[in-house]
């Protein structure tokens, strides 16, 4: 029952999960984060079973970082959403991790430039290892009612018109939504901002 949503703004990726640990019919508690930090330029939400979700987040931050000392670079957010990807493909043929995840970066138009310009993009997968780019997403039973959400709400034509002031209370109305048409209770929520200076938790 985990809710997980976020999009792509001017500038920046916006991510929001529930913080609710729960199984079956018990909440365990309600200040989980389920938004992980792989690199400096780089973060994944993840939905589905607990343990699924921190063994295969912990695996992919910690194969990006053993990349990056060996090679002296950090993959780009397209390579990392293959590289999960791939992983997801290999463990459905032997184990599935039973995961579905929202993949958030900023990448420099110029990598050879000091002060080149970041551009942010959001990239979806399943438990079943489809993926795509998209400038807006969410994981869960939510999508339900968030995908309308953001069909209504959301500058399609126009992803840098939306500050991050717009996105925040974009985030707001996406949690006022839930709170008042999704069955079970999730109050609490975790938002985190990605942009050219990392990433920080916003407190809404």
């Amino acid at each position: 029952m985990d809710s997980l949503f976020g999009f792509v703004g001017n500038g920046y990726v916006m991510m929001a999960a529930d913080a609710s640990a729960a199984r079956s019919i018990i909440v365990f508690k309600n200040d989980h984060d389920k938004i992980l930090q792989l690199d400096e330029m780089k973060m994944m939400g993840a939905s589905g079973t607990m343990a699924d979700n921190e063994k295969f987040g912990e695996f992919i931050q910690k194969n990006m970082k053993l990349y990056s000392l060996n090679n002296d670079l950090n993959l780009s957010t397209s390579a990392a959403a293959n590289f999960m990807r791939n992983e997801l493909a290999v463990a459905l043929r032997k184990g599935p991790f039973q995961t579905n995840l929202l993949l958030g970066g900023m990448d420099k138009v110029d990598a050879t430039k000091e002060d080149s310009e970041y551009v942010p993009s959001l990239y979806w997968m399943d438990y079943l290892a489809a993926m795509t780019k998209v400038n807006f997403g969410s994981q869960g039973h939510c999508s339900n009612f968030l995908l309308a959400v953001f069909d209504r709400e959301y500058p399609v034509n126009n992803p840098e018109s939306l500050s991050e002031e717009a996105g925040i209370a974009l985030v707001k109305k996406c949690i006022d939504v839930l709170h008042t048409r999704f069955l079970p209770s999730q109050p609490n929520f975790i938002v985190k901002i990605l942009d050219k200076n990392g990433m920080r938790t916003i407190q809404l």
